[in-house]
């Protein structure tokens, strides 16, 4: 069941997907009609999950659950993941792969490898105080607080010397 984003609980599960380029305003509509029509029919053992999405910066897909009604099991994670897979290859994207490193340049959004990130942070290229996305929160109240932070407030922090 697709509820607006918004309405879902502060405790909300959520799923972090970063694009490894911005996204096209066609693509973004393309994207949100499948969103639609994945969440509105998202199962899991054949009840409905209450989950919303958002797309921030055109490049970041946060998929929220409420888990106060049903909790996702294997089965239907295992749907998102296949659903976003999709997406990868419909719109020749990258969304999967957690060893990147999302963070800003000023105005713009940069995408990394891990490897490059951790050398930009030895060669002082980024600092402490550069604003990462932290995609590894994993509720609501996490993501509005410590998505998007100085890399010393999130695990980005081991890199920097």
């Amino acid at each position: 069941m697709l509820v607006p984003f918004e309405q879902l609980p502060e405790d909300a599960r959520i799923w972090i997907y970063q694009a490894n380029r911005s996204l096209t305003e066609e693509e973004l509509t393309g994207i949100k009609a499948r969103l639609d029509a994945f969440l509105e029919q998202w199962t899991v053992h054949g009840s409905n999950l209450k989950a919303g999405y958002e797309i921030r910066y055109k490049r970041f897909l946060v998929i929220g659950l409420d888990q106060s009604m049903n909790s996702a099991s294997g089965c239907s994670i295992d749907a998102s993941v296949h659903f976003i897979q999709g997406l990868e290859q419909e719109y020749n994207i990258t969304l999967l792969d957690k060893m990147n490193v999302s963070y800003r340049q000023g105005d713009f959004i940069a995408y990394k490898p891990l490897a490059d990130f951790k050398k930009m942070a030895k060669d002082r290229a980024v600092s402490q105080n550069t604003i990462v996305f932290n995609n590894l929160v994993n509720t609501k109240e996490e993501y509005q607080n410590y998505w998007e932070v100085p890399a010393r407030d999130s695990w980005h922090v081991r890199f920097m010397h």
